[in-house]
């Protein structure tokens, strides 16, 4: 890879001082400076100071995964009768579209109005996927502190796509401890399980009686260390829950998240029918992050909004099979404000 090629940054601010900085590499959402309770501002993103060190980062810190976020069991997936293959690159499974997905591409970008987007063409057989496929990710911020994210894509053959963004947050600002006491609440009353290597293993099950419950608001770290095979697996929470009331193509609240010390507070929309939350179980070693933070595990909160895991091997989930003359259209909204 490349890395002497430096990817554009954009600030968006409004109004009231608050700002989002996107970058060209992954399409990432690098910063976003909102307000707490008392007016003051702090980046409530996990993120590094260097281009450099966002090439290649396990934890994909604000990126864009793809050409399919999350894992594909074995690397595997059959398409109208053909069989393709991807690289191996978590425990026996495909992750986020490869080793040299797009989170690791620098996008073409330019200004539309108020918003940025971000445009990325990915060739026929790119990480082993089939068919050119183009991708745009546009971003709006908003008077209100919302940041809007809609991806488009198009395809000339047959593919599967599953996209989102990887951004982790810290409430109380990035670098300032662990997230096991932001508040976290899912409008999700079913997960699905995994076998040990994070692959769904097929139907959802109820979160009632189980520390998956975020039915009900409850801080992040009350069960995380519970005796629970799912958690045992993910070393924490890593897994997929699905959304209630989740239809194609229509908004729907996802998650809501607060700090009780700081006072901010996002929620979560969402047209996609999942939500994988990930609370930074390995992020101990990733590289030194803003500011010369050293990021432990739990010190971010991914709430990633998304399609299931392993979909394309899953005919009973929702598909993520794209097709010729089709537009993938999908958005997630993050909404900041502050706990009334």
């Amino acid at each position: 890879m490349d890395i002497k090629k430096t990817a554009r940054y954009y600030t968006l601010t409004n109004s009231k001082g608050a700002s989002v900085v996107l970058s060209e590499l992954g399409a990432c959402i690098v910063s976003i400076c909102v307000p707490d309770k008392d007016g003051k501002l702090a980046d409530v993103v996990l993120g590094y100071d260097s281009q450099e060190a966002y090439y290649h980062d396990g934890p994909f810190l604000g990126k864009v995964p793809g050409r399919f976020a999350n894992r594909i069991a074995n690397g595997k997936f059959t398409l109208d009768g053909v069989e393709y293959t991807l690289p191996i690159n978590n425990g026996p499974n495909s992750l986020h579209g490869g080793p040299e997905g797009f989170a690791e591409r620098i996008w073409d970008s330019r200004i539309v109005g108020d918003a940025v987007e971000f445009m990325y063409f990915s060739e026929d057989g790119e990480q082993g996927y089939p068919g050119n496929l183009k991708v745009v990710a546009h971003y709006e911020w908003s008077e209100d502190c919302e940041l809007k994210l809609t991806f488009t894509a198009e395809c000339d053959a047959p593919t599967v796509v599953n996209l989102t963004n990887h951004v982790y947050f810290n409430l109380d600002g990035e670098g300032s401890g662990t997230i096991l006491d932001h508040m976290l609440k899912l409008n999700c009353s079913e997960y699905l399980p995994t076998d040990d290597t994070q692959i769904p293993l097929g139907d959802s099950e109820p979160v009632a009686g189980t520390p998956m419950d975020f039915v009900n608001a409850k801080p992040i770290g009350r069960d995380i260390r519970a005796d629970f095979g799912p958690l045992k697996i993910g070393n924490g929470y890593d897994h997929c829950w699905v959304i209630d009331g989740a239809e194609p193509g229509q908004l729907q609240a996802a998650a809501k998240l607060w700090s009780e010390k700081s006072g901010r507070l996002v929620e979560i929309f969402t047209t996609q029918p999942g939500i994988q939350v990930y609370t930074g179980n390995w992020l101990a070693g990733c590289p030194v992050g803003k500011s010369g933070h050293v990021y432990g595990n739990n010190y971010g909160v991914a709430l990633e909004c998304q399609h299931f895991p392993d979909s394309p091997n899953k005919p009973e989930y929702p598909s993520t099979v794209l097709r010729p003359g089709e537009v993938y259209q999908e958005a997630i909204i993050f909404a900041f404000r502050t706990v009334e």
